[in-house]
């Protein structure tokens, strides 16, 4: 049983330094780079190693996509949230195409539809930008569904990214990317003042509405258009004229 152990350690460890190796050559020359051959030599190996753990080189590429951004979104879940969500969804943005410009190869097949739809990372990532802007919906600032505020965010940070990647780092305006949040953010967010904590809570009554299990889809339908209906105190209740 030791035995058994410790060669699925040993395994384990060996595809470890295979993955952090070929990454390693990604980032520093490129995909074309990580070929078994060299991979092999770097990581003081034979060949034929290469293959007891990945099928082609486009396995291998698959899990050192993995590696590289799964360290990035471990990171990012583990960065501080700030008191406003408004802030923390920004910062959540500029760490995006942070990592698009330190990681270009690696952001450009997670950027493939082919690669970053199956991505366990990348839906990590998501889950990620989901959850903050959950945090927003619940503070009252959202002016669009959380369904499509994720999706303009994560369209327009994809987009920004890509963009800057196509012209060499000298000739980048990184204005851009600034640029395209303010216009994403106007498009999502609200300008409106700071809640009370009554509207705070029902700002996130409304936002967890559609995913409460104990809830029929009729009572979670209820529940929703209660919550969107102005408060009595809202209501002009002058008393109205007297006859004569």
């Amino acid at each position: 049983m030791a035995e058994s152990r410790s060669s699925s350690a040993s395994r384990h460890e060996t595809r470890e330094r295979i993955v952090e190796v070929a990454a390693r050559l990604l980032q520093e020359q490129g995909p074309d780079a990580v070929t078994t051959r060299a991979v092999a030599r770097a990581a003081g190996m034979q060949a034929p190693t290469i293959y007891r753990f990945f099928e082609d080189k486009d396995a291998l590429l698959d899990a050192v996509a993995e590696h590289v951004f799964a360290t990035y979104v471990a990171g990012k879940a583990l960065v501080e949230q700030e008191d406003d969500p408004v802030v923390d969804l920004h910062a959540g943005w500029d760490m995006h195409i942070d990592f698009a410009l330190t990681n270009p190869a690696v952001f450009a097949m997670l950027a493939d539809p082919r690669r970053g739809t199956a991505s366990p990372a990348a839906a990590a990532g998501l889950r990620v930008l989901r959850e903050r802007v959950r945090r927003v919906a619940a503070a009252g600032r959202l002016r669009v569904g959380e369904r499509r505020a994720v999706e303009l965010i994560h369209a327009a940070g994809t987009g920004a990214a890509l963009a800057l990647l196509s012209v060499p780092p000298q000739q980048r305006d990184l204005g851009l990317a600034e640029a395209m949040y303010e216009a994403v953010a106007h498009a999502v967010l609200t300008d409106g003042p700071a809640l009370s904590a009554r509207d705070t809570t029902r700002a996130a009554l409304r936002a967890a509405a559609p995913e409460l299990p104990m809830l029929t889809d009729a009572e979670r339908a209820l529940l929703s258009e209660w919550l969107r209906r102005p408060d009595e105190d809202s209501i002009d209740t002058a008393d109205p004229p007297r006859p004569g």
